[in-house]
């Protein structure tokens, strides 16, 4: 798939056109996957662009490389400046998804990575609407376990992390649904390929602990904290794979999925077929917080210009 990608981006601290942005075959991301990213929305509400959750994004961003002793050679600071700076680098003034990325550079095979291994930082953005259909997707759970804690660190956002998503996103569509989830080690429901699951039953919000290899995704955090504001219970606890195709309602979250509502799970219909009512909650609350409706939730936007 092809990307509208900025016609800057900025690579190891300096705003270049896209095309100067190169790298060696001797890349060891390209050979072992040792890649660290992060996925970040940012919202047009037709007076300023609104990057969410930035500082939460920055964090992650920077811990995911520890998990493998992999350095991000630049502050905080100049990776939050580089993501305003390539959003106003590139006049953007539409919703976008902005990726910034670092990786262990030419360091030919040799696999005992440390904090000396050269690494490249680069970030990319392009306009983006809705990944998932709103209205409602359909979704199976496949025969690939998530990977745990006992072979990879699952809180470790990683370029190598992702094949496990693709060869389960595989299998989804072979078998005709539009995303697939995956069960972790134990046969509980972990999570999406690239999305945290939330079920609804009896009014009470429910999904996966982390100890179900399932990523402390920061959209997964925001709707924790929204429903709570809400008084709508939220209850973090093992959910059986039977589980799913008796709830009450169900629905994704991600930085790229925002809020999706999947109404078919296992070819079976979730509720009525249609998005319930505190997925909708959640889905409408989110956008007017996003758009920065809601100066209750200020504190999670960046304005950009």
């Amino acid at each position: 798939m092809s990307l509208p990608l900025s016609k800057y981006v900025w690579f190891d601290g300096k705003f270049i056109t896209l095309d100067k942005a190169n790298v060696p075959i001797t890349t060891h991301a390209i050979h072992y996957g040792t890649s660290v990213f992060e996925g970040i929305r940012a919202y047009w509400n037709e007076k300023n662009l609104f990057v969410f959750r930035l500082n939460e994004h920055i964090k992650r961003f920077r811990k995911s490389g520890q998990f493998y002793n992999i350095s991000l050679n630049f502050s905080d600071k100049i990776i939050n400046d580089a993501i305003i700076g390539i959003c106003t680098k590139n006049k953007i003034k539409k919703s976008c998804y902005i990726r910034p990325f670092y990786f262990v550079g030419d360091y030919g095979i040799n696999l005992h990575v440390t904090e000396k291994a050269p690494t490249n930082v680069a970030i990319f953005t392009f306009p983006f609407g809705d990944l998932f259909n709103k209205n409602g997707i359909t979704a199976g759970v496949v025969s690939w376990r998530k990977f745990s804690d006992m072979s990879t660190p699952p809180q470790a956002k990683m370029g190598g992390n992702y094949l496990n998503s693709i060869i389960a996103t595989q299998e989804a569509k072979r078998n005709g649904f539009d995303e697939a989830i995956l069960l972790d080690h134990n046969g509980n429901v972990s999570e999406a390929p690239g999305e945290n699951i939330f079920i609804v039953r009896e009014g009470q919000l429910i999904t996966p602990p982390l100890s179900s290899s399932a990523l402390n995704g920061i959209t997964r955090d925001a709707i924790i904290k929204i429903a709570r504001n809400l008084n709508i219970d939220v209850i973090e606890t093992e959910i059986a794979r039977s589980e799913l195709i008796i709830s009450d309602e169900i629905f994704l979250t991600g930085t790229a999925a925002e809020i999706t509502p999947i109404i078919s799970m296992d070819s079976k219909k979730i509720g009525d077929g249609k998005p319930g009512n505190i997925t909708k909650k959640m889905m409408d609350e989110y956008t007017g917080i996003v758009m920065n409706k809601n100066k209750n939730y200020s504190h999670w936007l960046t304005a950009v210009y």
